[in-house]
């Protein structure tokens, strides 16, 4: 049995891609287009066609693997016939000989195959052209950084993350100060006020999202929320054509206490916002309990960019649904230098001429 799907057009045989402006499957050769429907029927079609009788081989595999290939696994591309590898959690991918969108079908099975999916809605182009705007206006960006091509190199990926539902209940007190300021014609008077303020109360909480991928950085993929979960479906491999994913490598209990932490953090804000009329306020103890705990793996769409300069490495990230980017640039230093001096000049001719007015 295969273990990789490659969607070829049935009128013409080219590749189908999964096309986010149209939200179908597009064929890359006579642009003809197939819903995801279509596609269903066309894939209970061609399995009828290509179903082989079971054959088994009483054969045992002496070779033996180890260093770096221990996790890598071999698959078989369905368009050359060309060995496709990647690393155990690999879920789309593409043939290094014939470019074909290749999806490893072992990997979105079972336990491994998400629940839901948000479709990218921006394509390669779109995204080219956020990074180019997010270079703009940056002063102290090497011109030969924003010039070279590695902005082609940009690559559209299916992030896993874990959608937490749960709903918690707390019990939060404050310190809180009220402060009343007088005078008399002898004396001014400052009194102060101190106050135990409770608050307690449930707040349920729907699809708080943890990246499941320890190859993706926390900080970015919670940089680049929120994501629009109105354009969420349930998934269907035929999404992942085109793109490449990875299936979760840091699972839903590892995962916990992140969604904690949002838990904690969120309610804790919500509870503070309710305590008003006060000077000071501070947070004395609080009890957070969460119940009803739930997960769904969900796969994001996440345009990124991994680049080297100088030695250093730069990653940007895009949401593939939205468009919101966050990333980290090189500063030149000889404009950081020259632009601190000019800075410093033009402070320096105003003191100047605020001493000659005098």
């Amino acid at each position: 049995m295969d273990d990789t799907i490659s969607y070829k057009c049935p009128c013409c045989g080219g590749t189908l891609v999964w096309n986010s402006t149209k939200q179908k499957m597009v064929c890359e050769y006579c642009d003809n287009e197939f819903t995801e429907e279509q596609m269903d029927e066309l894939s209970a079609e061609e399995e009828q066609k290509t179903a082989e009788p079971e054959m088994n081989w009483n054969v045992s595999d002496s070779g033996e693997s180890g260093g770096q290939m221990e996790h890598m696994k071999v698959h078989i591309c369905q368009s050359c016939g060309g060995e496709i590898i990647g690393d155990e959690n690999s879920v789309a991918t593409q043939c290094v000989y014939c470019g074909s969108p290749t999806i490893l079908t072992e990997n979105i099975s079972g336990v491994n195959r998400p629940n839901y999916v948000i479709p990218f809605q921006l394509d390669k182009k779109k995204a080219k052209a956020a990074l180019q705007d997010f270079y703009k206006g940056k002063r102290l960006l090497p011109n030969s950084f924003a010039k070279e091509n590695h902005i082609d190199k940009i690559s559209g990926v299916y992030v896993p993350f874990w959608l937490f539902d749960c709903d918690a209940n707390a019990h939060i007190t404050y310190d809180a100060t009220k402060v009343r300021i007088w005078s008399d014609k002898n004396y001014d008077y400052t009194k102060t006020d101190h106050y135990l303020v409770t608050r307690a109360g449930e707040i349920g909480f729907e699809k708080i999202p943890v990246d499941g991928s320890s190859k993706m950085a926390d900080n970015y993929m919670d940089a680049i929320e929120p994501f629009d979960y109105s354009q969420m479906t349930e998934f269907s491999p035929n999404f992942l054509s085109g793109y490449f994913a990875d299936k979760y490598d840091v699972d839903a209990k590892e995962s916990i206490p992140r969604a904690n932490n949002r838990v904690k953090n969120s309610t804790e804000q919500a509870f503070a916002d309710t305590v008003r009329g006060y000077e000071a306020v501070t947070p004395r103890t609080t009890h957070i309990n969460v119940e009803n705990g739930d997960a769904n793996y969900t796969m994001f769409p996440v345009w990124m960019l991994n680049t080297k300069y100088q030695g250093k490495n730069y990653s940007f990230a895009m949401n593939g649904q939205t468009g919101k980017m966050v990333g980290e640039l090189p500063t030149d230093k000889g404009k950081f230098w020259g632009y601190l001096l000019g800075i410093s000049a033009a402070v320096f001719a105003v003191a100047q001429l605020a001493v000659f007015l005098i």
